[in-house]
């Protein structure tokens, strides 16, 4: 299934990726007060995000039985 090198070169990416995320994390300047009064919360009616969610998961759902369950005709 999978290959020593295959391991390998997976186990590095995935090293490299965490270790330049907190590096960006950590250089991130700090907000003042004036950038965050420009922005305000917008709250969202709960059905609207129900909606948004369902969505989402039944679009995940859809390319999982995609790519993993779904058998061509011909084959």
């Amino acid at each position: 299934m999978f290959t020593q090198k295959t391991l390998w070169g997976s186990l590095t990416a995935l090293v490299l990726l965490a270790g330049t995320s907190g590096v960006t994390l950590a250089e991130m300047p700090a907000h003042s007060s004036e950038q965050n009064s420009q922005f305000h919360s917008i709250e969202q009616p709960l059905g609207l995000k129900v909606g948004v969610a369902i969505a989402g998961f039944a679009l995940i759902g859809l390319e999982l039985w995609w790519f993993l369950l779904y058998k061509s005709p011909d084959s």
